[in-house]
């Protein structure tokens, strides 16, 4: 495969990747009540490299955010909409992009009354199926918490393979935390999908 710069293609339109029982789509601002649910919970937000949220302009400024890097493709964030109910109940995100080398960084968050039942199983898969078909990206990255077993174990499932720790890399209310760095490429995930 001969290396090509890309950028994300800007949305255009309302895209939607089905997902099992989700459909990935963009943010809307009638998003702000459920976004700022999920990212008010201290619980939800235990291993994210942020603190909980306090108030909702922080839902609408995601969402603001959200739009302008979806419009000029420098990120692209979906919001996890179950399909049979309309209900919102968390984001997908590909960021960081870096187009000469094809590789770009994933972010993921679910509302703690969905965990467990198997929803970011059916996400992912959809978002990383984009990435390396229609982005064209050859790698993908994660970086989460050594205590989240539960992202680690599904990271693992979709073949990423943990290449490094980093000791002390983010501070979050005053907690000192270390980083657990995954990679996935092009080339594993379509192994794994014969």
């Amino acid at each position: 495969m001969s290396e090509r710069d890309f950028s994300p293609e800007p949305f255009s339109t309302e895209p939607r990747l089905p997902a099992g029982r989700l459909v990935l789509r963009p943010l809307r601002p009638a998003d702000a009540e459920a976004l700022f649910a999920i990212f008010s919970d201290a619980e939800t937000m235990r291993y994210w490299s942020s603190s909980p949220w306090t108030s909702l302009t922080q839902a609408d400024a995601l969402i603001t955010s959200a739009q302008l890097g979806n419009a000029d493709g420098s990120a692209l964030r979906f919001g996890l909409e179950i399909a049979a109910s309309g209900q919102l109940i968390g984001t997908c995100t590909l960021y960081s992009f870096s187009s000469s080398n094809r590789r770009c960084e994933v972010g993921y968050i679910l509302g703690r009354a969905y965990w467990g039942h198997g929803y970011m199983t059916e996400a992912l898969p959809a978002l990383l199926a984009h990435a390396f078909g229609a982005l064209g990206l050859n790698r993908v990255e994660a970086d989460i918490d050594p205590r989240n077993e539960a992202s680690a174990r599904l990271l693992e499932r979709l073949h990423f393979k943990k290449e490094g720790f980093m000791r002390e890399r983010w501070i979050v209310n005053g907690e000192i935390c270390d980083t657990d760095y995954y990679g996935l490429l092009r080339a594993d995930w379509l192994a794994a999908a014969e």
